[in-house]
């Protein structure tokens, strides 16, 4: 069974979710605009529109990996089905497709992301974009755990396409032609993982993304009390 659609399940069966990604969509591109921090981590994975924001342009065009976003796992409802999958959300920032001039007359390129459950199984949509990407196949080694963070800051072309409840969303991903020029990497580099969590990072991340990894079981143990949590364990001894 491949992927369900996250923008499809986050729509129809999660609408607060959907809604808090709409705001961290118009949130994280001021973000963007405004944070020059730049964050270094390590994340392996194995064989898994609010306000005045605007949709970038449908087509394919020009594209570089400048964030990447440990959600933890997730459950969704889905046709009556619980889907519970560990997810990461990748983000790219479009060099050649500039936003309009902002109040201060700054033009910035669009960004844009997409959700994808961590896995590399070979059904899995991360698998078909990153072999797409780097035009070839995962060797058996690399499927034992390939480093996330390989593709932090490098270009790759992006298909646009229509999103059917309006606004755009990215449909496919592959690599650079030879001999195409990319430019420059506008915005800095970020990262943020459940298992090296930090707090100033995590408190840097909009608040529609925060909802969602706060409710990821990875995120709930690291916010436990120690007191509370051995309580708990006492709970279960039957005797």
């Amino acid at each position: 069974m491949t992927d369900a659609d996250p923008w499809r399940q986050y729509e129809e069966h999660q609408h607060e979710e959907w809604t808090g990604i709409q705001e961290w969509i118009a949130d994280y591109t001021k973000h963007l605009f405004n944070d020059e921090r730049k964050t270094k981590m390590g994340r392996f994975s194995k064989e898994s529109g609010g306000g005045d924001f605007q949709p970038a342009p449908m087509g394919s065009h020009v594209a570089r990996c400048i964030k990447l976003t440990d959600l933890g796992t997730q459950t969704n409802e889905h046709l009556g089905k619980i889907n519970i999958k560990n997810q990461v959300l990748v983000t790219w920032e479009l060099p050649n497709e500039m936003m309009p001039p902002n109040d201060e007359g700054v033009t910035k390129p669009f960004i844009v992301s997409k959700f994808y459950t961590n896995s590399l199984h070979e059904k899995a949509n991360l698998r078909h974009d990153l072999e797409a990407w780097r035009g070839k196949a995962f060797s058996e080694e690399e499927l034992e755990g390939f480093d996330l963070m390989a593709v932090l800051g490098k270009p790759c072309m992006l298909s646009i396409v229509a999103k059917p409840t309006g606004g755009t969303k990215v449909g496919s991903v592959s690599a650079i032609p030879k001999g195409m020029d990319v430019p420059p990497q506008f915005n800095q580099e970020e990262s943020f993982w459940l298992d090296e969590f930090s707090q100033e990072v995590f408190d840097a991340i909009p608040k529609g993304i925060q909802k969602i990894i706060e409710k990821s079981p990875e995120y709930r143990g690291l916010k436990q009390d120690p007191v509370e949590a051995l309580s708990t364990m006492d709970d279960d001894i039957p005797f």
